[in-house]
């Protein structure tokens, strides 16, 4: 029985800013003083956003909150490379590539307060609210670049997920689907090592998880995903080929240096050592002694970026404060049904007492088998 190779597949890993801060100038993408400056203050902002959400959270200000402390070369760095008119699609852990695209800081914080304001889509704004399904918004990316395609539009698809959806059908399918449509997306992976408290070794026998793209046809690629330079000149490229019909799977391999969620504990299934041994690899001191070394970066320019992402938090969280205050919590009790049932009515009622109130602990309202 005659057996041969009839197919042989190779995976790319870019890194064009190494660990020590030293680039690769034949990879280095061609961005001004100032766009680099950007990028970092950017960065500095959604770690600090990160830090304060979950102050909030432990305040009870917000609710549960997904940070990706460590994370911030592999959002901003690709949502940087976005243009007007591409689309970003999310997961529930992207507020740093929000941030990239210019959301406001309380649209945010509202979200992460569970008002309906946070989750609406501002006019003339092509990013769609977070999706918290693991991986079911790699289809609504996908067919947002399909319909691209369909209308012959110029922009392109950018869908994030982590490590932990490309086990999920919903992935796969949409990977196949890009390929098989020419669909103008480009999926980006941030592998955080944990789908939650299972490390990616035990996810997946895959070598890397940017040959899930092979099966589909479609282009996978690894880059170092906190090396932001090497993320945004990566995902430029894969969008720059997308517009063109050609989806392309991008793998951010990085760390979450924080919790899955607020509800989390790492120290659970992680040891300290593993963490130390990241934190030496983070994103934005790499950046951050690169810019020094080009002379974009100094001391005095450090703290006055500073002082404006602190500034502009207490802002974005005063005025998310503010909204809050201004909505009546009942209310998400009047769009379920045309008509209110009498036993929603009897639960909005037992919500406006409280524990305290007529009806107890509110069970009495509860239930309509009556």
């Amino acid at each position: 029985m005659p057996r041969e190779t009839v197919a042989e597949f190779t995976v790319d890993h870019v890194q064009v800013l190494d660990r020590e801060g030293t680039v690769d100038t034949d990879l280095e993408p061609d961005l001004g003083e100032e766009r680099l400056e950007e990028l970092y203050r950017l960065m500095k902002l959604a770690r600090r956003f990160e830090e304060r959400a979950i102050a909030l959270q432990r305040r009870g200000e917000i609710g549960t909150y997904a940070p990706a402390i460590g994370q911030e070369a592999a959002q901003i760095g690709s949502a940087s490379a976005l243009a007007a008119e591409d689309w970003m699609t999310t997961s529930f852990r992207e507020s740093a590539a929000y941030l990239a695209r210019g959301t406001p800081i309380d649209r945010l914080l509202c979200y992460a307060m569970g008002m309906e304001e946070g989750a609406e889509v501002p006019e003339g704004s092509r990013s769609m609210p977070p999706s918290i399904a693991v991986g079911s918004q790699a289809l609504h990316g996908v067919g947002i670049g399909w319909g691209q395609a369909m209308l012959g539009e110029e922009g392109a698809s950018l869908v994030y997920f982590g490590d932990g959806a490309t086990s999920e059908g919903d992935v796969y399918e949409a990977l196949n689907l890009a390929g098989v449509y020419d669909a103008r997306t480009v999926f980006f992976c941030q592998n955080n090592q944990y789908a939650i408290s299972v490390p990616r070794e035990e996810q997946s026998r895959a070598e890397t998880l940017a040959q899930k793209a092979i099966a589909a046809g479609i282009e996978g690629i690894q880059v170092d995903g906190n090396d932001v330079l090497g993320v945004y000149a990566v995902t430029r490229a894969a969008l720059a080929r997308a517009r063109e019909g050609r989806p392309t799977l991008v793998e951010a391999i990085t760390y979450r240096r924080s919790m899955h969620t607020t509800a989390d504990d790492p120290s659970v299934y992680r040891e300290p050592e593993e963490e130390r041994d990241w934190e030496a690899y983070d994103p934005i001191d790499r950046f951050e002694t690169y810019l020094r070394e080009r002379g974009v970066l100094d001391d005095e320019l450090i703290a006055a970026i500073e002082e404006r992402v602190e500034a502009d938090l207490e802002e974005g969280i005063e005025r998310a404060m503010d909204e809050r205050d201004s909505v009546d919590p009942a209310e998400m009790f009047d769009y379920a049904y045309a008509d209110l049932p009498p036993w929603v009515e009897r639960q909005r009622e037992a919500f406006e007492e409280g524990p305290g109130g007529a009806s107890g602990d509110g069970t009495s309202a509860g239930g309509h088998g009556e």
